[in-house]
């Protein structure tokens, strides 16, 4: 049974106090970072040793390509989204070919060492958001809706499932939710009209929505992965999506709103998330590890669906991915556009190198 819970672990192998968290019942996920990452043959080993702990479990990571991206030795370098939008402005049918390929790469290299998912991709707009800037495609909605489908068609191509995040879209207000409360006062058709339309017209593409640490006070006086408006009155009801939800790390700043980590979990699953994340905090990991075992267990054929196509390790990354018939053409084509200088200018506002701003902690 797959459980509510998706938590992380210390380093990159198994203690056995990650042993024991995760063979708790309602542990239904694990997160990697890049502390648990050494190269591509320890990241196999150490996802094969979780599901022989526990083999009802889901491993995601964020490898969205450029500063977001846990998994980076011997790993094929991917380039932040933005710089996608930016060959976008400049010849759009190439840009949407390597956003395919960008896809379809990603999603290889990541299932190949055993991990089931990642969270990608960012649907939200490039606006004034701390955290977001180029990890997102573009400021306009409809460049962002061609080119996160062609990523997505890459993704489902290698038989990666797809979770757009931040529903309804993060980048319009610049408090980093990871660190600080985060409030968008426009309206509700205001946001409807602009930033949701990523999602709303990328649904049929979509298998799990990440919903924002935001409040959207004009909606509810709850963020939105909180807030049964926005989990179950828009999305489930309005937008009639029946796929999973994850909530984003219930132990970001923007989350507090609900209180301790056990009123969190609780209120983030009663909202309507399948399933929430604890992350970077092991005294919260255990206490919301007791706290579930008073909740339901998530809809599993829904949690089923985020399972990743994971293919027979062959010794060495490359040779696994081989098993891909794209991904050498993937790589290549990848690795041309965006890191070979003779065949691409590079970018003015290129922040690939920046810190991530995701590491928070």
């Amino acid at each position: 049974m797959y459980g509510v819970l998706m938590i992380d672990i210390d380093s990159t192998s198994l203690t056995n106090e990650d042993v024991s968290l995760i063979k708790q019942a309602q542990v239904g996920g694990v997160i990697l970072f890049a502390r648990n990452v050494a190269d591509a043959a320890q990241v196999r080993a150490l996802c094969d040793d979780i599901r022989y702990h526990n083999p009802d479990i889901l491993i995601g990571v964020d490898q969205e390509g450029g500063r977001v991206a846990r998994l980076r030795n011997g790993f094929t370098p991917l380039p932040a989204m933005g710089r996608l939008g930016e060959l976008f402005n400049r010849d759009p049918n190439r840009a949407l070919n390597c956003a395919y390929d960008c896809g379809y790469l990603m999603a290889t290299e990541v299932l190949a060492v055993g991990v089931d998912l990642s969270f990608a991709p960012v649907l939200d707009r490039d606006g004034i958001s701390q955290v977001i800037g180029d990890r997102s495609f573009h400021q306009e909605p409809q460049a962002i809706i061609a080119l996160a489908t062609q990523f997505m068609r890459g993704m489902k191509a290698a038989g990666m499932a797809t979770t757009g995040k931040h529903f309804p879209g993060h980048g319009a207000i610049a408090p980093d939710s990871h660190v600080a409360e985060a409030v968008d006062t426009r309206s509700l058709d205001e946001i409807m009209q602009s930033d949701m339309q990523p999602f709303a017209q990328t649904l049929p593409w979509l298998d799990a929505l990440m919903p924002a640490h935001v409040i959207f006070s004009q909606v509810d006086d709850q963020p939105a992965g909180f807030s049964k408006i926005w989990l179950k009155d828009i999305i489930r009801d309005q937008l009639d999506f029946n796929g999973v939800l994850f909530s984003d790390d219930l132990c970001m700043a923007g989350a507090q709103a609900a209180g301790d980590v056990s009123a969190r979990v609780k209120a983030a699953i009663e909202a309507g998330c399948d399933i929430a994340l604890v992350c970077n905090d092991r005294v919260a990991a255990h206490e919301a590890a007791e706290a579930a075992q008073e909740l339901p267990y998530p809809n599993q054929n829904r949690i089923k669906t985020m399972c990743g196509n994971i293919p027979i390790w062959q010794g060495d990354l490359e040779s696994t991915c081989q098993q891909f018939e794209y991904w050498q053409q993937a790589k290549q084509n990848v690795t041309q556009t965006f890191f070979d200088t003779k065949a691409e200018p590079q970018a003015t506002n290129n922040h690939d190198s920046a810190k991530d701003p995701t590491a928070y902690k």
